[in-house]
């Protein structure tokens, strides 16, 4: 396609950079993550590039020029890094669209909402120019965990509706009891009636949201040999999430949603907006600790904090793992997380009190299979915790700065046993505090 027929098939959308040219910007390094929430492309480069973007919607593509650059063999590895499982990217061509611009353009399985974005150097990272590819047509991951468990239940267990509760929850209702059966509902004759009534019940799923640290452009903290934290928190979600499947509450099956499931960045505001959305019970994210020496060991578990942090070491945690957005790269500009931030200030008391016990319950376990290094919940501004309806703690299972928990961290065995101490541990909560119908905030 002609470069004017291609910009006159679209309006031009946004211009990114400053407005001299980056004129002989070098290109360090090129990547492609690729997940059904979104697709990302980074370009990393000494110097920051401007981009000019234009999205057609027929055959769906996204055409992005980039100035101040020369088509290097660097820039051309993106057409070999876009995987054929890729949910939103068909396929990527480059080419010398005019002297010192190079043209990005994208095909696309599917309608999409681009976010083309710069990053400034932090971390390990240069300058970047960010390209996310939303899809317009968003699954329903509530609706996904129902017609997964609906598929799974087994032939012959009593007849119950927990579509039907889930899908009432769905559309704002409040989560219902079970009706009593008719002979225990008193007429007015029978006001009198010494017949107790049966306990409250639920019918419905009990969800668990799993939120496996940091992910794509974030390692998180990395082990002298090289392991990532990334890597070993998802590994352990899991595991985490196959025991979750196979239990029951008091009768109400059990199911774990993962915020991420694969290796992907999801900005913290929406990790909470992921768990809110499945009408998630319980919020574990999970991490491994560093720090500036290999001699701390141990593991801690946090709550919120609506003031001070518990301890300097946990205001420090706090600070470090809420600076996940910068490295993993989210766009400050974008309305929906200017909003999302802002509901995350509404942390109530008993949200709180709540996640306290749970933290208190799986700190117990955690202690009978490795080392604590706090032996008591420990409390900060973790921004990733705060959702105002969901008891919400952050695991750091080991300190992945210390060499020989380093090697627990990569040793299938203690994986295995971390992932049943912290079943036994959502066990125990929920063994001491049963759900409830109750109703959510959407």
């Amino acid at each position: 396609m002609k470069r004017r027929d291609l910009l006159a098939s679209g309006p031009l959308v946004l211009l990114l950079g400053h407005q001299q040219l980056a004129r002989g910007a070098s290109i360090v390094a090129v990547r492609v993550w690729p997940a059904p929430d979104y697709s990302r492309v980074t370009i990393e480069s000494d110097t920051q590039l401007i981009a000019r973007q234009t999205f057609v919607t027929n055959p769906p593509r996204l055409a992005v020029d980039i100035e101040g650059i020369d088509l290097i063999p660097t820039l051309r590895e993106l057409v070999a890094k876009v995987r054929s499982d890729d949910p939103n990217i068909a396929g990527i061509r480059v080419g010398q669209n005019a002297p010192n611009v190079v043209r990005l353009v994208i095909d696309l399985k599917q309608p999409i909402t681009p976010q083309v974005f710069t990053l400034a150097p932090v971390a390990a990272y240069q300058h970047r120019l960010v390209l996310d590819l939303h899809p317009v047509q968003v699954a329903d991951p509530l609706a996904d965990l129902i017609a997964e468990r609906l598929r799974a239940k087994p032939v012959g267990l009593p007849a119950s509706d927990p579509l039907g509760e889930l899908m009432a929850q769905r559309v704002g209702q409040a989560t219902k009891t079970l009706p009593l059966p008719a002979a225990s509902v008193p007429s007015p004759t029978q006001a009198h009636s010494p017949t107790p009534a049966p306990a409250p019940h639920t019918d419905r799923l009990i969800i668990i949201a799993l939120d496996p640290g940091h992910g794509g452009e974030d390692p998180g903290a990395i082990g002298p040999n090289g392991t990532r934290e990334k890597d070993v928190v998802l590994q352990l979600a899991h595991l985490l999430r196959d025991r979750i499947n196979a239990s029951t509450v008091k009768g109400n099956p059990m199911r774990a949603y993962l915020t991420r499931d694969a290796d992907f960045f999801v900005p913290l505001h929406v990790r909470v907006q992921k768990a809110r959305k499945v009408q998630a019970d319980l919020f574990v994210s999970l991490h491994a600790d560093a720090f500036f020496t290999p001699r701390p060991q141990g593991a801690s578990v946090f709550a919120l904090s609506q003031g001070g942090a518990s301890s300097t070491a946990a205001r420090w945690m706090a600070a470090k793992e809420n600076k996940a957005d910068l490295i993993g790269g989210i766009n400050t500009q974008s309305k929906d997380a200017q909003v999302q931030h802002a509901l995350l200030d509404m942390s109530t008391t008993a949200q709180i009190n709540d996640s306290l016990k749970l933290g208190g319950t799986l700190l117990a376990e955690i202690g009978r299979v490795g080392k604590l290094h706090k032996p008591k919940v420990e409390q900060a501004g973790f921004a990733v915790l705060k959702a105002p309806d969901i008891p919400s703690v952050l695991v750091e299972a080991a300190f992945i700065s210390n060499p020989e928990e380093e090697a627990k961290l990569n040793s299938e065995a203690y994986q295995e046993q971390l992932a049943n101490a912290l079943m036994r541990g959502i066990e125990g909560y929920f063994a001491r505090n049963p759900p409830l119908a109750r109703s959510r905030v959407t």
